[in-house]
């Protein structure tokens, strides 16, 4: 990984283009996903135990596809002091966040009758935790105190085992201490279709969420509809916009560089108008990278151009450092999560932060929104008719009748009378 320096000189939408054009779209899994989950959902926990020795453990046979309660006990007992600690600031950080971000039913009175306004937890939901690089304990976090705040009565976490045929311990002590109902011993297609369709051993969840390699995220999408997901999670990105000469540039550079540890498919870009600030940015990064991911450093005339490329670019990640570039923070409209000044780096928002880590990429900020308790829960209105059922019932018709449905102008207009 070697940093690259562009400059702004003409349409920042087409600059942000060509950023996001340097990360190749992945090829398509759709055929190889959709043979895995038919297997599934035909052959339910025979497909389960056949996939997990073939993807994960390369052999081994789990002893059973869900976690015993003991096991996630003896993970927490045998935790690190250090790490649990953190787990459970993230744990109390997160919900704290969560909490803050749930609706309340709310009701509209008008002249004659009532609409209100009701959201509910849904009943199940399915986390995906990765496995395959390393065991992601934070991504355990994210997903199952969102849904645990919501509302949602079973959590059930999936993630891959290793050769052994156990999920990593960390995984476990971080299920038993964000409150999921059960860990199942199953990762890939496979698990998000047992998820989605239930076999013997995983019931069917109500929404799947978390990230996921290619083949991970091409299965949500493909079992869509059968369940509720969160979006398709790719490869992580990071615009830090720093204005100024006075921004130290050291702390920049291991953000650029924290985010690129997730390798290939990772894009960090760092904007600015100062060239001193991009040349010191240049020589730590390029002496220190070891990773696949791209990093690109463009230079500007100012925050305002800046900010036009990384809306247009809409980051999972922003950073927004210096004064110029501080103030424009009212103004970001396509951003997964924003990081405003030198001490906030984005690696505290993967962790501990508070704010949840998993986010929309490849630019889908532009009409997502990172994973919150609204994703575990579903809205509806409950309506009241009262005595202002003649006017809705002559307004009703009318445009009933223009629709060609005459018996739902007349089901309104036989109501008239009855609750005046």
């Amino acid at each position: 990984m070697e940093s690259e320096r562009l400059a702004l000189s003409g349409d920042p939408r087409l600059l942000a283009a060509e950023l996001r054009a340097l990360v190749p779209a992945p090829e398509s899994v759709a055929t190889e996903v959709a043979e895995i989950i038919e297997r599934v959902r035909a052959s339910g926990d025979d497909a389960l135990r056949y996939y997990t020795r073939e993807f994960d453990t390369h052999g081994a046979t789990p002893a059973s596809l869900r976690v015993p309660e003991a096991e996630l006990d003896t993970a927490v007992e045998r935790l690190d002091g250090e790490l649990r600690a953190g787990l459970e600031l993230a744990i109390t950080n997160v919900a704290k966040v969560a909490k803050a971000r749930l609706s309340s039913d709310r009701t509209v009175t008008f002249a004659g009758h009532q609409v209100q306004l009701r959201e509910v937890p849904l009943d199940s939901a399915g986390v995906y935790a990765p496995g395959g690089r390393a065991p992601y304990p934070s991504t355990v976090v994210m997903c199952t105190v969102a849904a645990h705040v919501a509302g949602v009565r079973e959590i059930a976490v999936c993630s891959p085992p290793g050769p052994d045929g156990d999920v990593d311990p960390v995984i476990l002590a971080a299920c038993r201490l964000a409150g999921a109902s059960a860990v199942y011993r199953m990762g890939g297609v496979q698990a998000i279709a047992a998820l989605a369709y239930g076999t013997d051993t995983v019931p069917p969840v109500d929404v799947v969420v978390g990230p996921g390699n290619l083949y991970v995220q091409e299965a949500k999408r493909q079992v869509y509809g059968q369940v509720a997901i969160d979006g398709f999670n790719g490869p992580s990105d990071l615009i830090v916009i720093a204005t100024g000469d006075e921004v130290e540039p050291d702390p920049v550079a291991l953000d650029l560089l924290a985010q690129a540890e997730h390798g290939p498919g990772t894009i960090v870009v760092a904007i600015s108008d100062s060239d001193g600030l991009l040349d010191a940015l240049a020589e730590r990064i390029d002496r220190e990278a070891d990773s696949e991911a791209v990093v690109r450093l463009v230079h500007v005339a100012d925050a305002t151009q800046a900010l036009a490329i990384s809306e247009a670019f809409a980051p999972e990640h922003l950073q927004l450092i210096g004064s110029e570039a501080e103030a424009l923070a009212v103004d970001v409209r396509r951003a997964g999560c924003v990081l405003v000044g030198p001490a906030s780096g984005t690696a505290f928002s993967d962790y501990v932060a508070g704010s949840n880590h998993v986010l929309p990429t490849n630019g889908a900020a532009r009409f997502e929104s990172g994973l919150s308790p609204s994703v575990f829960r579903r809205r509806f209105t409950e309506v009241r008719i009262g005595d202002g059922a003649a006017g809705l019932a002559a307004a009703g018709a009318a445009i009933a009748r223009s629709e060609g449905f005459e018996l739902h102008a007349r089901s309104m207009e036989a109501r008239v009378g009855d609750n005046g």
